[in-house]
């Protein structure tokens, strides 16, 4: 009977780690691939030496209709203007009064001027809250076209269009950047002669409205000043009669305001939809 042997088996080797090594090919590239370290067509080489690929391009800047928000921001001009109208109205009747108790003191009932202090509250709260809706969507149609300026016409520009909305926040600054942008967008916006020569057109409905705004700033000022120093009728009377002026100005700013959104809409949707030619 056979006696059965152990069988001895081998110690355990442990083989070291060896990486993968992938076949070596010739370095050709796959059609339409471009070799190693060269960019693909179109792209930017990129940032690395030796790297064939690169993030994609950023999104371009494309021409957006200014014209719903010209729309918007026309109403709401409207109001604006209905408003500081009202305003005047109200300064007004307040210089009736004050001109009627230098005159005689007596002559004016105490809750004729209560009520001459409440219109005056309501007239100013509106103005604020009609203001800033107004400033709001402005300044976003202001940046819409400037951006559409750049698009058409690069050149045309002197600053950045950052400067579109910041430049309405500066002390000082505020009094002319945004009539710089605005002078400069609306030459972008206007299209060449039909042979391809430069065509002016006239900025005044530019420079009016920011005319016109600019002294309705200084005239506002002015009246907030002479309020907060009224301590007699003669000086309250005085205030008023500046502060109507003021509304009247920045009513008619309002007015040439419209004016100026639907020309430089209006320039702007030619272009974009004629080309940077006029036609014959």
């Amino acid at each position: 009977m056979p006696v059965p042997v152990p069988q001895q088996s081998a110690p355990h080797q442990q083989i070291p780690h060896q990486p993968y090594q992938a076949p070596a090919y010739p370095a050709q590239p796959h059609p339409g691939q471009p070799h190693p370290g060269q960019p693909y067509p179109g792209y930017p080489a990129g940032p690395y030496p030796g790297m064939p690929y690169t993030a994609p391009w950023p999104p371009a800047d494309v021409l957006r209709s200014p014209r719903g928000l010209a729309l918007a921001v026309s109403l709401l001009l409207g109001v604006a203007a209905a408003v500081n109208l009202f305003s005047a109205a109200v300064s007004g009747y307040a210089y009736s009064l004050m001109k009627r108790v230098t005159a005689d003191p007596a002559a004016v009932a105490e809750g004729t001027l209560d009520r001459s202090d409440v219109l005056t509250g309501i007239a100013g709260a509106l103005q604020s809250l009609v203001l800033t809706a107004t400033a709001v969507v402005f300044i976003i149609w202001f940046h819409r076209v400037r951006v559409n300026g750049e698009i058409m016409r690069p050149d045309a520009f002197s600053q950045t269009r950052g400067w579109a909305i910041g430049g309405w926040f500066i002390p000082i600054g505020n009094l002319f950047l945004p009539y710089r942008t605005a002078k400069e967008t609306w030459t972008a916006s206007t299209q060449f002669a039909p042979d391809g020569s430069f065509r002016p057109v006239s900025p005044a409905p530019v420079t009016a409205w920011w005319v016109t705004w600019v002294s309705s700033l200084v005239l506002d000022r002015v009246s907030g000043y002479m309020y907060k120093r009224a301590d007699t009728p003669e000086a309250l009377r005085d205030a008023s009669a500046v502060a109507m002026v003021g509304c009247v100005a920045t009513a008619a700013a309002a007015v040439l305001a419209v004016l100026f959104v639907r020309k430089l809409t209006a320039m702007q949707n030619r272009k974009a939809g004629q080309g940077p030619n006029a036609a014959l």
